[in-house]
């Protein structure tokens, strides 16, 4: 049985940095790409990183950029994410997830998904 299972989220004051990781097992993602989405009450799913299979491709929405960073852990199936200065705006629901491809694609693509996150950034 595959299973995504994300870490580290919990309440943070705005400005302040956490990091989610999310552990797969019952199959390899080294060819994979895998990703972080979030939705916040009432909003659309949004991908907020992704790194392909390799390692070596990242990216991020506009509104995390220069503040996120996605890593994935050998033997690549630990993907981390870092989350600094923190906003209110980023308060949400975390998800891992794993794609059936090894680039970024649409999140039609993605077929394992944790079981979620919350993240909430306090003012």
């Amino acid at each position: 049985q595959v299973q995504l299972v994300e870490s580290g989220g919990g309440l943070v004051q705005a400005g302040g940095s956490l990091r989610l990781s999310c552990a797969a097992s019952g199959r390899t993602f080294s060819r994979n790409a895998m990703a972080w989405f979030r939705q916040a009450p009432g909003q659309e799913r949004e991908c907020v990183a992704v790194i392909d299979w390799s390692g070596g491709y990242t990216q991020y929405t506009d509104s995390v950029k220069g503040r996120f960073t996605i890593s994935r852990a050998s033997p690549k199936n630990m993907v981390d994410l870092l989350m600094n200065s923190l906003q209110t705006e980023a308060t949400a629901v975390y998800f891992c997830a794993a794609s059936i491809i090894a680039i970024a694609g649409p999140i039609s693509r993605y077929d394992y998904w944790g079981q979620g996150a919350q993240v909430t950034v306090s003012s």
